[in-house]
């Protein structure tokens, strides 16, 4: 796919600012979902563990929405995308407050805003930027996308207590669900000017080249069916997949429960939401830092010191006292790696298998780590009914973020070649 790296400095700017202000709303909206757990329960009845059960569902549908997506946005471009995603994601919202029943909740914010939430996402929105920058400012680019995401925690996490607390959550839900229809306009930036997709972009190179008889000597096409294959057969491939599985398991148990955890300390909700937005404000530090050093050193070592980062941080949450000073300096060190994974992961995807199928590969391991999500949302949900706190899942994050760091350390950071090409370094 040709790829547009003669954009001028100002329009390459509007496109990243462009993505990372969608990533800060859709990001903001998933991650400020435990705040509502309370309110939620105590309005329908339904229960800690169901409602746990559809946020996990929700958790899993983000990421599995993402291939899907990825798919359509590398054939058809992403601006549609983007725009199908914005009108689920305030749909999906603004039905939760009229549901009382668990399937009702599956339905809004297990699958509607989940799935639209994974149209405006890291793999569709990363995908987009890195098939038209230089190579070198890819990494960059990919950072600051993901800060917005950050960005959009730090400002959502707050806010939504706020209106919580003053006009209650069903007010806090639509004030969201309103919000998320800004991304539409926001995606005018995203469209290609030569021609929206890869479908239309292909046809138009078809039409301009001479025709000639084909090299029988040739390699086949790379279809996005090939690529998958490929990728799925590449053992360092499949090792960002096990790290990005902790990642998931790791945030979405915090986004779901640190509000659960703050209140068995016997301390205010507002101290749950400043801690969701200290996470995110750090991780805007954070991600800039890891999209910076990802040109700089290799990235799966800047993946193993995260996850390892993340077991001593918690070990050592464990072991202190449970005061709103603890919680904030928590939710500042576990910040600062919270979603900085991101940027050396698709870097790391891009590096191994280019930039022609990158919305869909990127997105696959993003499935991953939202299947780590699942369990972690649904099984946190479960520790606090069976064990009446947490202590488990703070210990079996400890042990799968070190199992993490020590996956990334064997990764092999060189093109994948199909059979029968050279690789290269």
């Amino acid at each position: 796919m040709p790829t547009q790296t003669d954009m001028t400095p100002r329009a390459a700017w509007l496109l990243i600012l462009a993505s990372s202000a969608i990533l800060m709303i859709t990001m903001g909206a998933r991650l400020t979902t435990g705040l509502f757990m309370s309110p939620i329960n105590t309005s329908t009845g339904l229960g800690i563990a169901s409602i746990s059960f559809a946020l996990a569902v929700g958790q899993f549908m983000w990421g599995a929405a993402q291939p899907v997506f990825g798919a359509i946005a590398d054939k058809y471009g992403s601006v549609k995308v983007v725009v199908a995603g914005a009108l689920m994601l305030a749909a999906g919202l603004a039905l939760t407050p009229l549901v009382s029943a668990q399937w009702g909740l599956l339905l809004t914010m297990g699958f509607l805003s989940a799935a639209g939430a994974g149209a405006g996402s890291f793999s569709i929105l990363i995908g987009a930027t890195a098939q038209r920058l230089p190579a070198a400012r890819r990494p960059f680019a990919a950072g600051f996308i993901n800060a917005g995401g950050s960005f959009g925690q730090f400002v959502f996490a707050p806010l939504m207590q706020a209106i919580i607390s003053s006009a209650g959550w069903i007010a806090a839900m639509l004030t969201m669900a309103a919000t998320t229809l800004l991304t539409i306009p926001l995606a005018w930036q995203l469209r290609d000017p030569k021609g929206e997709g890869a479908a239309a972009r292909a046809a138009h190179l078809a039409a301009t080249t001479v025709a000639s008889a084909p090299d029988p000597l040739a390699p086949p096409p790379m279809t996005l069916r090939r690529q998958v294959g490929i990728a799925l057969r590449d053992r360092s491939y499949l090792l960002l997949h096990l790290g990005f599985f902790t990642c998931g398991f790791h945030i979405a148990f915090l986004v779901t429960h640190l509000p659960g955890e703050v209140a068995l300390c016997n301390l205010s909700a507002s101290v749950s939401a400043t801690a969701l937005g200290l996470i995110g404000l750090f991780n805007i530090a954070g991600s800039l830092t890891a999209g910076y050093l990802a040109t700089r050193y290799r990235m799966k070592s800047l993946l193993a010191l995260m996850y390892a980062s993340r077991a001593v941080i918690v070990g050592l949450y464990l072991v202190a006292p449970k005061t709103p000073l603890t919680f904030y300096v928590f939710a500042a060190a576990l910040g600062f790696t919270w979603l900085a994974t991101v940027p050396p992961t698709a870097g790391l995807v891009g590096k191994l298998f280019g930039m022609r199928y990158l919305s869909t590969l990127f997105g696959l391991t993003l499935l991953s780590h939202q299947v780590g999500g699942f369990l972690g949302a649904w099984l946190g949900g479960l520790s606090f009914v069976h064990f009446g706190d947490y202590t488990w899942m703070w210990y079996a994050d400890i042990v799968l973020a070190l199992g993490a760091a020590v996956l990334n350390l064997p990764i092999r950071e060189a093109h994948v070649a199909p059979r029968g090409t050279p690789a290269t370094a």
